[in-house]
């Protein structure tokens, strides 16, 4: 909550403010905004809806239905043929009437037979018009009846196996996607950090370059250097400025990416914060192959193609041999010609169907189609494992790179420290005239390469960080699975 109040605050400066707004932002805040605020995660939640009512959909479809079919008025006026007795012949003649019906029907699915049981109660009106006017009532008190295949296909039970698989890959899937931002806004928060230090870097080196070359003015006068020293710091000043004004174009274009996918301002100018000396933390490698097993979602994708293409082997298969269905049904019924008559001592009626199914020449259709099913199957599980293997390897590197990252950090800390303490000493050496200008720039060269260095090393372990949450779905920081700690967030989308 104090993080979406702080986001919210945030955001809402942004919008109120009509000249550009200086933004300080570290690292956890531009990802809660990119969460909360950015045109991705809004994709994201909307493809995760859209999943959430498919999922509710099969739910309620395993529930009892209650429907109503009405036909409230129909009016038919036609020629018919019939026989007259009379003449012993057919003849045609005008029929004229008017119908309405309704229908009250309870229908239930079994997932375990593929069978239906269904209840319902029907009533009729029927007037007719011309020489022959007469009105009727018939009457359906109630019929209670069961249909199912006897050796046929159940796409119940396939159902029940493949939907809350499916609904749990949309699950992760949003997760997923959520780290995946985070990953996204790693990668524009370190291009705009190298970007602004680079900028900083410029402008140390345009007042740096502009002294020396003054100094160098006046060493030369009293021919302690050569022209030709002079000429390479006059040199430096210019290369300065235009690299300062490099820097600067480069600091809008990635201070204007980040900005616009964390859905702000575009005049918004973004201060940043670079994080610290992250916690010493390893992470064991077998225990993330076991959290990317368990909630990867390529995984749990790859497991529902198996479960698919098992059930399409299954419906090929008895789609290629007979088939026997049985439809059986007892109620009541009635005709009369005033509607409460229709509805006293009704009679019994009974239904009892079985239709059989069998396929006696198809050229090998059938037979076809159920082998190019199994082919599927293969390569569907080689697919599977192929997926398993990949995600396996690139778990492992990824785990692999992160335990070393830090060290690579204070290795660059340390390296940063080393190179701005030789810049300053080397350029106090050239101010005494004891270093020269190869030395002096080679020295600032050194420092720049060290600052962008560790800026990268910061960068990499970030990255290692957030691809191993998004392979694995679990935060290794706090020991918590992160499909948990988002359900809360997940609950108030839907």
């Amino acid at each position: 909550m104090k993080h979406f109040l702080c986001i919210a605050c945030l955001v809402g400066a942004l919008y109120e403010a009509p000249a550009q707004t200086v933004l300080k932002l570290d690292l956890e805040q531009a990802i809660d905004i990119a969460n909360e605020s950015s045109l991705s995660a809004y994709r994201y939640q909307n493809q995760y809806l859209s999943g959430y009512w498919a999922y509710r959909t099969y739910r309620a479809n395993r529930l009892p239905s209650l429907t109503l079919n009405l036909t409230p008025a129909k009016y038919n006026r036609y020629i018919t043929q019939r026989y007259d007795s009379e003449s012993n012949k057919d003849v045609y003649r005008e029929q004229q009437m008017f119908n309405a019906y309704g229908q009250l029907a309870i229908k239930q699915n079994f997932d375990l037979t593929g069978g239906t049981f269904y209840i319902n109660t029907d009533l009729e009106y029927l007037k007719n018009f011309g020489d022959t006017r007469n009105t009727q009532y018939s009457s359906v008190p109630i019929r209670i009846g069961y249909s199912q295949d006897l050796l046929g296909y159940n796409p119940f039970r396939w159902d029940r196996k493949i939907e809350p698989l499916k609904y749990e890959k949309i699950q992760k899937q949003f997760v997923y996607n959520m780290e995946a931002v985070s990953e996204t806004v790693v990668n524009y928060f370190f291009a705009l950090a190298m970007a602004q230090a680079e900028y900083k870097l410029a402008q140390d080196n345009v007042t740096s370059t502009d002294t020396l070359y003054h100094i160098g003015q006046e060493r030369h006068k009293i021919a302690m250097i050569s022209r030709a020293d002079l000429l390479t710091l006059q040199l430096d000043v210019v290369n300065a400025q235009n690299s300062l004004k490099n820097a600067q174009m480069s600091v809008r274009r990635a201070s204007f990416s980040l900005a616009s996918f964390l859905n702000l301002d575009k005049n918004t100018e973004i201060d940043l914060e670079l994080p610290g000396l992250p916690l010493r933390m390893e992470i064991p490698v077998d225990m993330a192959l076991m959290k990317a097993k368990e909630n990867n979602p390529t995984l749990l994708t790859q497991k529902q193609n198996i479960l698919q293409a098992e059930q399409n082997v299954d419906r090929t298969r008895k789609e290629s041999r007979f088939n026997a269905s049985i439809n059986a049904s007892i109620g009541f019924n009635q005709v009369s010609d005033k509607l409460k008559e229709a509805y006293r001592n009704p009679l019994q009626q009974d239904l009892v169907s079985i239709s059989v199914s069998i396929p006696l020449i198809d050229w090998g259709v059938a037979k076809g189609k159920h082998n190019m099913a199994k082919n599927e199957l293969n390569v569907v599980r080689s697919e599977a494992k192929q997926d398993e293997l990949s995600l396996e390897e690139e778990v492992i590197m990824t785990v692999n790179d992160f335990n070393v990252q830090r060290n690579l950090i204070a290795s660059a800390q340390e390296a940063l420290d080393l190179a701005l303490l030789a810049y300053e000493q080397t350029r106090q050496r050239f101010i005494i005239g004891k270093a020269d200008v190869n030395s002096l720039t080679l020295s600032l060269n050194r420092q720049q390469e060290a600052q962008k260095n560790y800026i990268s090393a910061l960068q990499n372990y970030w990255l290692s960080y957030y691809k191993i949450r998004k392979l694995t779905l679990f935060d290794f920081a706090s020991g918590r699975s992160i499909v948990n700690k988002l359900n809360q967030k997940i609950a108030s989308i839907k």
